[in-house]
Order: structure tokens, then sequence, then C-alpha cells
């Protein structure tokens, strides 16, 4: 894709998305060619997505892209630990891409087990141990019933992009003016993705 700045990536996933929205999708090389490309002169991606593992979430079909545009991490919950802190500043140091989107979105399972509580078995609790700080800040700020629910995705795309700035190398490359980070959240009915600066 060559070097773009953030806000070129930017419009690329939201046009993307309104491809998405409208059912009027790009056609996509897939091919070998594509692959072999891919292979001998290496990826290139745009934009790191950080996002649900869940199914309905499928980053480069919200987005409309193809093979080698997007750095897709997901976790349960997008939420991040070492590994995906590491993942993200692998993408953004070696491979220079100069956006990373931290993207919830509505009904997420992770979200609405920590914000019901009770038992976590296992490596879940990990995920819902994550999730709880953003689940008692939606609740300090007034947020109940399903509202909470999507109140709490909100304030845990803030606590990931939190976590991911933790990192010198993503403060680096920020501060650079190489990087740009921003959160958004996924409509799962509507297929629209809204970007926290909207």
């Amino acid at each position: 894709m060559g070097n773009k700045s953030g806000n070129e990536a930017l419009q690329l996933l939201r046009d993307g998305n309104k491809r998405f929205t409208s059912g009027n999708l790009a056609v996509k090389d897939i091919g070998e060619t594509r692959r072999e490309e891919l292979v001998s002169k290496g990826q290139k991606p745009f934009a790191i997505i950080i996002t649900c593992s869940d199914s309905r979430v499928p980053p480069e079909l919200i987005f409309d892209q193809a093979l080698g545009d997007l750095f897709v991490i997901r976790t349960a919950g997008n939420v991040v630990d070492q590994i995906g802190v590491g993942s993200a500043e692998y993408a953004v140091e070696h491979l220079e891409v100069p956006l990373l989107v931290v993207m919830g979105h509505e009904k997420c399972g992770a979200v609405k087990a920590t914000v019901d509580g009770g038992e976590a078995p296992g490596g879940i609790a990990a995920i819902v141990s994550k999730i709880a700080p953003s689940a008692q800040k939606a609740r300090a700020a007034g947020a109940s019933g399903s509202n909470l629910y999507e109140e709490c995705c909100i304030e845990n795309v803030k606590a990931t992009i939190n976590d991911l700035m933790e990192s010198h190398i993503v403060k680096h490359f920020i501060k650079d003016g190489k990087l740009t980070v921003i959160g958004a959240k996924y409509y799962l009915s509507s297929g629209e993705v809204k970007f926290f600066t909207e």
C-alpha cells in the first residue's frame, strides 16, 4: 500500500466500511499472483486492528479489505496482554503501520459476562479481570441496564488504548507523528463502525 499517513489509512477504513454496509464490495485480488507477491515483497498492511474474537466481527469483511491490508489482533473482549502489545509493537516498528484501531462492538459477550459478575472459570477470569475496571467506571458514571453494557464497551476500548500507551514503542511513534491511535465501536445489525472522533 506504500507509506500512508494515519489519516489516509483511516479514510481507507471508512470507505471500506461504507462499501460493506451498502453491500457494494470492492473486487479483491486474492489469487496466486497476489499471494506470491505478498511472499516475495513482504506485507505492508496500512492498519492494525485490535478487536474482539466474536465471529460476527471479522475486520477484513467489516472494512472490505484484502490480503495484506490489515494486521489483526483478536482476543475476547478486545483486551491486550504483553503478547497483544508486542504484536502491535511489531506492526508499528517493523511494518511501519501508520494507524492502530482498537474496536469494541455492541452486545459483547465478554463485556456482558464482566458486568453480570458471577464465576469466571479458567482463563476467562483473566479477561473478566481486565474488563472489570471499565465496568466499575461505567457504573460510577451512572450507566445502568443495557446501557451499562454499551458504556462498559466504550470504557473498555479506552482501557485497551491506555494499555497500549504504556508501550515505549507506541509512544515514540505517536510522538514522531508516524502513528495514529483511535478507538471505534462496531454495530452488529447495521454493520457500521463509529470511530471515537465522530
